[in-house]
């Protein structure tokens, strides 16, 4: 961390955050240790606290499947150039049932490896395209409905959203 933009947050610093938050932001990590981006959006309590909250759910309460929130999570730390975001998803994605093939997959810039199966495959365009162009086909929106329906292609979309900003944010302080 020390090359980020920004200095990041420490334990003694004045005034400190609100408990809660802190407690909040502890208690989405491993061993309740905050990372490099916790330090950083800590500069700003109404980001940090917003931030925690939206990512909180993203990571928590979706219907669709961790393990493919993940992947869509990777994809995007790959596309993005967001080393420490693949990082930490890295092994999450492992543990919800990934595997290290499609991790290395993941970073190819085709994803007709063979590898994926189809909802995957479709998770992964709608990833490539809203990542890159922005716009996505209609096709992809009515492929991921027909895998999926309707609430599970909303959180996609959102999964998507939610790791650009996280991968923009830490890309551009170099957390």
């Amino acid at each position: 961390m020390s090359d980020v933009r920004v200095t990041p947050w420490q334990d003694d610093d004045f005034p400190s955050p609100p408990p809660e938050l802190l407690a909040g932001m502890r208690g989405r990590r491993p061993n309740g240790e905050l990372i490099g981006i916790d330090r950083v959006l800590l500069r700003s309590v109404p980001l940090a606290t917003g931030w925690n909250g939206l990512l909180g759910r993203v990571r928590a309460d979706f219907g669709l499947k961790l393990e493919y929130r993940e992947l869509i999570m990777l994809r995007v730390a790959v596309l993005n150039k967001a080393d420490f975001e693949w990082g930490v998803h890295y092994p999450a994605y492992l543990q919800a049932g990934g595997t290290e093939e499609k991790c290395e997959a993941l970073k190819e810039p085709s994803r007709d490896s063979g590898i994926f199966n189809e909802e995957e495959r479709a998770l992964i365009t709608l990833t490539d395209q809203s990542t890159k162009q922005i716009e996505v086909d209609a096709e992809v929106i009515e492929e991921l409905k027909r895998l999926f329906g309707e609430t599970e292609t909303v959180e996609a979309v959102a999964t998507v959203a939610a790791y650009n900003m996280v991968s923009r944010f830490l890309v551009a302080l170099a957390v």
